[in-house]
């Protein structure tokens, strides 16, 4: 068995080309035009994923995390200026938390609660690297972990990269600042996706123009028994 470990030895070095570093500048201009919008509210917001690590393609999309909830009219009134194209009701699990999604022009998305999340719910978003809107404006990086399972570690020329396989799980922990538990369950998920090319998300629900997302909601938990158990729960 292959020994762990918490050094970057094996680690690949990639170093980013003018382009790649002009496409985060664009990409992060994007992230803090509209974050802006909440924190003039003093409403709690992040930016979440390889926007936050700096790893970014050009498709990478831009996914930003309201960490408290609200009206979802309020929400749409402050974002729709950037160009709704839908909305979405999403649940991971049915234990998980429900959430809404806005998918907004420029591969951006924003995720706002409409249930209590748990605290290790809320961990889920620093897993893959998350900045709050004072910490992006101040440009900085923050290491996270991607889709394919590789620890991304921003440095001063683009990142360093490795598979987390390769990391003791208390090291990955500390690196990333989130519980044993988050990682081992992230884990198991990221494993399972790679493995049969599908998300596998219970709910996942566009909601019609003439709909809230709280009047839709209540109606998908008028017929959907595990909906309607987490929002009399976390409701």
């Amino acid at each position: 068995m292959r020994k762990k470990t918490a050094i970057f030895g094996e680690s690949r070095k990639v170093v980013y080309s003018e382009e790649r570093w002009n496409l985060l500048e664009e990409k992060r201009d994007r992230a803090i035009e509209i974050m802006e919008k909440f924190e003039e509210r003093a409403i709690p917001s992040g930016v979440y994923g390889s926007v936050a690590r700096g790893d970014v393609n050009v498709s990478s999309d831009i996914d930003i995390f309201v960490n408290l909830r609200l009206p979802s009219y309020l929400i749409e009134l402050l974002v729709e200026d950037f160009g709704i194209l839908e909305r979405k009701i999403v649940q991971a699990t049915p234990n998980y938390a429900i959430k809404g999604d806005i998918a907004l022009t420029d591969n951006t998305k924003i995720s706002f609660p409409l249930v209590g999340f748990k605290d290790r719910e809320i961990e889920f978003y620093r897993f893959g690297g998350f900045l709050n809107y004072k910490q992006l404006e101040k440009n900085e990086r923050v290491a996270g972990v991607d889709k394919r399972l590789m620890l991304i570690v921003p440095k001063e020329y683009g990142h360093l990269e490795m598979p987390i396989t390769d990391i003791d799980e208390i090291e990955l922990s500390k690196i990333v600042g989130v519980s044993l538990d988050i990682i081992r369950e992230r884990k198991r998920v990221l494993e399972r996706r790679r493995e049969t090319g599908r998300t596998g998300v219970f709910l996942n629900q566009l909601v019609p123009d003439h709909e809230s997302f709280e009047s839709y909601l209540e109606q998908i938990a008028s017929k959907n028994p595990a909906v309607r158990k987490v929002l009399r729960e976390r409701g």
